[in-house]
């Protein structure tokens, strides 16, 4: 395994040549310089995983040499090296960017340990920075599919949204069309990246649950309060909360996120203390809110506050040309997930799927490939595959047709998730639950299989 490079300054001929030595009896490689300026060439040209520089050097001093390193890469971890007199210059270098001191006379065992817990503390920095970099692109801009015109301008718009410093954005858009999607996005690509991202439905609390949620309450405000509880808003701070469905939200607590919105500030439900913090408020919703506020069931004032920049995703069924680009996306997915090696689709699949309305937009269209998927035989997925209201064929044609004959389907009324579990249970049923037979009948390998069968407590 390839050791960490480390550059050893010191104008002192022997301090410079014994670190050097231990170091490399650890196993470290090393360069040596003997003053500032042939440091700063040395890092140019050696890029070193870290720098032991002395204080006081002929020429460029040791301050000059680490301010123009954190110039350079601030990344790099540089432990200063002082005389006892010295360590007050030390402590003014740490407040630049050192990662520590080591004073003179010293013990190498002193020194190798701090040296080992700063290439640590540096790898696991980076590590952190590779895996969040990874997490932007992943839930960043880059993960969103997007062909059609309409949406890239759509794009476009939140990713000037994601740089500047507002801190309302309305998402609007018919349910499945991904509002999600983007408002993640705008928050992995804006300035609050590294801080909480907190979503919430405000569909799935009741009331008094959903504000003590957002707020948070002190012990004692209601009977199940045992103990003080931060909500959202305190959680987040510096980053972005994102309110789905705020269409549904109860006029009081309206009142209560309008005034938050305006004022920065809130109080812990049974709290008389207020709490200021900074975070951006991404609200979307399925409704129609103009319409919502003529039935007085929306407050106008939190409407045009939420509505400073408002986005309107456009339905599935208006961005045809994005439909197999998506679907592509969906079967990759699920291929990794399921270890299935799924390549591409059948033409008349396609056609069907590219003529279809997707009244569920995206999310309908996700669900369709993980059916499709379970009943196809990689690596095409075949028109038959598909459910039969979106072929035009009655559920008895279907279930006559040759590649479906070894199951029996149900005709309506019946989700997604329950037809998925019907066929896992029929081709187990009919393999004697030889998992084997059953995932190759279903065209799945066994791990998706076994994966199916936790999800649904076969």
């Amino acid at each position: 395994m390839k050791k960490e490079k480390i550059l050893v300054v010191d104008d002192e001929y022997l301090i410079r040549w014994s670190l050097t030595e231990k170091l490399k009896e650890e196993g470290w490689r090393t360069v040596m310089a003997e003053t500032g300026e042939e440091a700063l060439e040395l890092y140019r040209e050696e890029s070193p995983d870290m720098v032991l520089l002395d204080i006081k050097l002929p020429g460029i001093d040791g301050v000059e040499v680490l301010r123009r390193i954190k110039e350079l890469d601030p990344s790099t971890p540089v432990m200063m090296i002082t005389a006892t007199s010295q360590v007050d210059v030390a402590v003014t270098a740490m407040k630049l960017g050192a990662y520590d001191y080591i004073s003179k006379p010293f013990e190498f065992v002193e020194v190798h340990s701090k040296i080992r817990h700063a290439l640590e503390a540096s790898a696991l920095r980076q590590e952190v920075e590779y895996l969040r970099s990874k997490d932007s692109s992943r839930h960043g801009f880059e993960s969103v599919i997007a062909v059609n015109p309409k949406m890239r301008e759509i794009i476009s718009m939140a990713q000037r949204i994601a740089q500047s410093a507002s801190t309302t954005v309305l998402l609007q858009g018919e349910s499945g069309t991904g509002k999600d999607v983007i408002a993640q996005a705008i928050h992995r690509e804006s300035d609050r990246c590294d801080k909480p991202f907190m979503p919430i439905n405000c569909t799935a609390l009741p009331d008094e649950l959903l504000e003590s949620e957002l707020m948070g309450h002190e012990k004692g405000a209601f009977t199940d309060a045992k103990q003080k509880k931060k909500g959202l808003f305190e959680l987040a701070d510096g980053g972005t909360i994102f309110l789905d469905e705020i269409g549904d939200m109860k006029p009081g607590l309206q009142a209560k996120l309008l005034r938050f919105i305006e004022e920065r500030v809130f109080k812990r439900i049974g709290g008389n203390e207020d709490i200021s913090v900074d975070v951006r408020i991404i609200a979307a919703t399925n409704l129609d809110l103009e319409k919502a506020i003529a039935e007085k069931r929306f407050r106008e004032d939190l409407y045009y506050r939420l509505s400073v920049i408002p986005l309107t995703l456009p339905p599935l069924r208006e961005r045809v040309e994005d439909i197999m680009p998506i679907a592509h996306h969906f079967m990759k997915s699920f291929s990794e997930e399921f270890k299935t090696n799924f390549t591409s689709f059948s033409p008349e699949a396609e056609r069907i799927m590219v003529r279809h309305n997707w009244p569920g937009n995206i999310r309908e269209l996700r669900n369709v490939i993980e059916r499709a998927m379970i009943l196809s035989t990689p690596p095409v997925i075949t028109a038959d595959a598909l459910p039969w209201k979106m072929t035009g064929e009655t559920p008895s044609a279907t279930a006559n047709a040759p590649s479906s004959n070894l199951f029996t389907l149900p005709d309506s009324g019946v989700n997604i998730e329950e037809v998925e579990q019907q066929l896992l249970e029929q081709a187990l049923e009919k393999t004697n639950h030889n998992q084997t037979r059953a995932a190759k009948m279903l065209g799945l390998s066994r791990d998706a299989l076994r994966y199916r069968m936790k999800k649904y407590e076969i």
